[in-house]
């Protein structure tokens, strides 16, 4: 049966084969480095088509994670892998707390600023270090504009993840 892509939340992506054995290297768009080795089951996919994958062992490693995936056995298995998403089925997650957001909760999201001005929508959430960052992409005009908006209190004034809407604090010239 095909898991809606609404029941999902994207977690990371493998990035590269790890060895020859099958291990896929994993970068991991969580709050902690590890979150992902919580599950037993991951969906891994592209474009809405996600298929389960066991996992059989994952470890950390350095600043990333790998992970030996049952039936992915040797290095080509691995490469097959490479930049598709990780996701976990939103069941299986905490209760977000007040205030606090999936990034692929935020990914779509219709962005504006106090002046009306439509900014786009949100196309992809990154870490810093410092904070979050929001792309937001607008391709309504002739030319393709891109926004980096930090995902800070002083910035993000409202989310409302119902009505798919998001209200910045952000000179539409910057």
């Amino acid at each position: 049966m095909a898991v809606k892509a609404d029941e999902l939340v994207v977690m990371g992506r493998i990035v590269a084969p790890y060895g020859i054995l099958g291990w896929v290297k994993i970068q991991p768009s969580t709050e902690y480095l590890d979150n992902l080795l919580d599950y037993e089951n991951w969906q891994i996919g592209k474009d809405g088509t996600f298929k389960t994958y066991f996992v059989e062992t994952a470890k950390t490693h350095v600043d990333t994670l790998v992970a030996k995936l049952e039936g992915v056995d040797d290095r080509n298995a691995a490469l097959a892998l490479k930049s598709k998403q990780i996701a976990v089925m939103r069941s299986e997650l905490p209760e977000a707390d007040e205030g606090e957001y999936y990034w692929s909760d935020l990914v779509g999201l219709s962005v504006k600023n106090l002046q009306n001005i439509d900014f786009g929508v949100i196309t992809e959430v990154f870490e810093t270090g410092a904070n979050d960052v929001l792309v937001v992409r607008n391709t309504s005009s002739e030319k393709v504009l891109e926004r980096l908006i930090p995902f800070t209190e002083q910035a993000v004034l409202e989310v409302d993840i119902a009505n798919k809407t998001m209200l910045v604090d952000w000179d539409a010239e910057f």
